[in-house]
């Protein structure tokens, strides 16, 4: 195959246009979800009696196993995590011996603005939904894990003893959502602790909270700024770090910060065929003409 310089700027050209088209900047502006849209949890520590009611009815919703130790204090003492069948947990911290340093940490899917997991999924198989919840297909799951490795949160849970393992996590309770209901959590929280409405209307409610009382409240909503923010948020009298909370969470979302690198990936996929293509069909045509020149001057000779 011959190729001539023209041919070749040609095909370059082409290239570095297809390339612009995904540029960051397009491929992040069509995914992006407004920080005010769509649904939140608000989560005030303060209220939280630890009656674990909300454990319940997460298990209950999910035909998951019964929350360990049911109505037992003794389950608190030891951290607990969420697992592949428990979604959602709640932590005793402070002093058992002194009631007034105990608070209860409900933990689940922070259900993030822009999610880490869902931009990590090669496959699509976890989907951040205009209404607020991060869903998860697992006929789509190609079972990578990369989600995992890309939560900052520590959330997507892998079945590894399982024959047909897929991801675990909370869904937010979607489909109650959908029928107009409350995420099963909160609909069955008797203390107030939770808190179900607009994303950004919980916002201003959690403020609300801290500046009527600048002296109770820490002056920070946990989930309105970690990971470019989350739709469960957190409002607390402690310091989050002393009730588990990661303080090294970057404000920025995670997808916002490898974009630009990724979307490089297409780039470079695009122009660099036809480039070393290109620079192959110049090598040849060059050592056709070398070997053309040789084989003259040696008839000349003879």
């Amino acid at each position: 195959m011959e190729l001539s310089r023209r041919k070749f700027l040609k095909l370059a050209g082409a290239a570095g246009a297809a390339g612009a088209a995904l540029a960051p900047g397009a491929v992040h502006a069509s995914t992006a979800i407004a920080s005010s849209r769509g649904c939140g949890l608000l989560i005030d520590t303060t209220r939280c009696v630890g009656c674990r009611a909300c454990e319940a009815a997460c298990s209950e919703k999910n035909a998951l196993p019964e929350p360990a130790l049911a109505g037992d204090a003794r389950v608190f003492d030891v951290k607990r995590t969420i697992a592949p069948r428990v979604y959602t947990v709640v932590n005793r911290y402070g002093d058992p011996k002194n009631a007034a340093s105990v608070r209860y940490v409900k933990t689940q899917c922070m259900h993030c603005v822009e999610p880490a997991c869902a931009a990590a999924c090669p496959a699509k198989a976890l989907e951040k939904t205009a209404a607020g919840p991060v869903v998860y297909h697992q006929e789509r799951c190609l079972g990578c894990r990369y989600c995992m490795v890309a939560c900052p949160f520590g959330v997507p849970q892998f079945e590894y003893d399982t024959a047909a393992p897929y991801i675990r996590k909370c869904s937010f309770c979607a489909d109650r959502q959908a029928a107009g209901q409350l995420p099963a959590c909160a609909d069955a929280c008797p203390s107030g602790a939770l808190q179900f409405g607009d994303r950004a209307q919980l916002l201003e409610e959690a403020r609300t909270r801290i500046y009527q009382h600048p002296d109770k409240y820490v002056h920070h909503v946990y989930g309105e700024t970690e990971a470019g923010g989350t739709s469960v948020l957190y409002v607390t009298d402690v310091p989050f770090e002393r009730l588990g909370f990661r303080a090294d969470v970057a404000t920025t979302s995670y997808p916002a910060m490898t974009q630009t690198a990724l979307s490089a990936v297409p780039f470079v996929l695009t122009l660099w065929p036809p480039v070393l293509m290109g620079l192959y069909a110049i090598s040849k045509r060059r050592e056709a003409v070398s070997r053309g020149a040789t084989g003259e001057s040696e008839s000349h000779h003879e």
